[in-house]
């Protein structure tokens, strides 16, 4: 039995309705993902950051807000993410994420020490050492 156009029209018109229900679900699913993603990100994130800076911890909500707005509103601080993004952005696909973020760590490291160098060159006053 061959079946009229209008119940080939139903059954299309039910496929369609199907395939667009699935399409709401999978976008929910992606949404429910990115959110697992930034969760994770986060605490991965703030446990390194309490790991470097352990005197953090104690701090309340408002007083850690005024630490990060003081230390990260810096000039330098603007450079170091400045020149980490520009790199992320040359170098870093969803493959390789992973390494670029172990290799931004490394360039902070090195412009810490760096950093620590040139302040260990100068006297307690601020006068460069000689010798």
């Amino acid at each position: 039995m061959s079946q009229t156009k209008l119940e080939k029209i139903t059954s299309i018109q039910e496929q369609i309705a199907q395939l667009e229900n699935r399409c709401k679900q999978l976008i929910q699913e992606q949404k429910i993902q990115e959110r697992k993603d930034r969760t994770k990100r986060l605490c991965r994130r703030m446990g390194l950051f309490e790991s470097l800076l352990p005197e953090s911890i104690p701090l309340t909500e408002e007083q850690f807000k005024t630490f990060l707005e003081k230390t990260i509103l810096s000039e330098y601080s603007r450079k170091i993410l400045s020149t980490l993004t520009t790199e992320n952005a040359a170098t870093t696909t969803p493959q390789n994420a992973g390494a670029a973020v172990q290799s931004n760590l490394a360039i902070v490291d090195k412009s810490v020490a760096t950093e620590q160098e040139d302040d260990g060159d100068e006297s307690e006053d601020g006068e460069t050492e000689q010798g």
